[in-house]
């Protein structure tokens, strides 16, 4: 009698078929005052990303980011606007590791009152980065519940991703979050 050949995804649970289904996500960030660090780590928890799949930008290169297929990025704003400074090395090991056809989703920490002419201005540098690298960015904000003179992170009333003031909002911390993780977890 021969022996049987069945196609592993018959063979696994439902759960576990779905997971094997599911593209790998990591989160990565840039932080100098670890605030948006901190923010990375409730956003993984969240998204429910391992702990082992959440990156300082200046420590991870492009070969170990090659096993993903989904990129949770995040940036302080700094100077006139500036994403956090590495990320300028950052990009560059992103596009490195290859970004056409991944998905992307963005998120910033920002002074809606003390910097408020650029408020998250930083993550329209990383937007502008993976776009050009051929990714797909998901998780675009309505700037409605946002205030603040300017941010070059605004597109047609949109921020380009999740825009977070833990200096003047960190009451709205936890539900921005948890909407904007609502929005993006189908896409990944």
């Amino acid at each position: 009698m021969q022996p049987k050949h069945i196609k592993l995804e018959n063979a696994l649970g439902h759960n576990q078929r779905k997971e094997l289904k599911m593209n790998k996500t990591c989160v990565i960030y840039g932080s100098s005052t670890g605030t948006c660090q901190d923010l990375a780590s409730r956003i993984a928890s969240k998204l429910g990303v391992d702990s082992a799949d959440v990156f300082d930008v200046s420590k991870v290169s492009a070969d170990q980011l090659g096993a993903y297929q989904n990129f949770i990025l995040g940036t302080s704003t700094w100077g006139a606007g500036d994403m956090q400074d590495d990320w300028f090395d950052g990009v560059k090991t992103l596009k490195e590791a290859g970004l056409s056809g991944k998905t992307v989703a963005i998120f910033g920490c920002g002074d809606s009152e003390s910097y408020s002419d650029t408020f998250c201005s930083g993550m329209n540098e990383l937007f502008n980065a993976v776009k050009e690298a051929g990714a797909k960015v998901v998780g675009q904000v309505s700037t409605d519940g946002y205030t603040y003179d300017d941010s070059e992170a605004v597109v047609d009333d949109h921020f380009v991703g999740l825009a977070l003031d833990e200096v003047n909002e960190d009451d709205k911390t936890d539900e921005r979050i948890d909407a904007w993780v609502k929005e993006i977890q189908p896409e990944l």
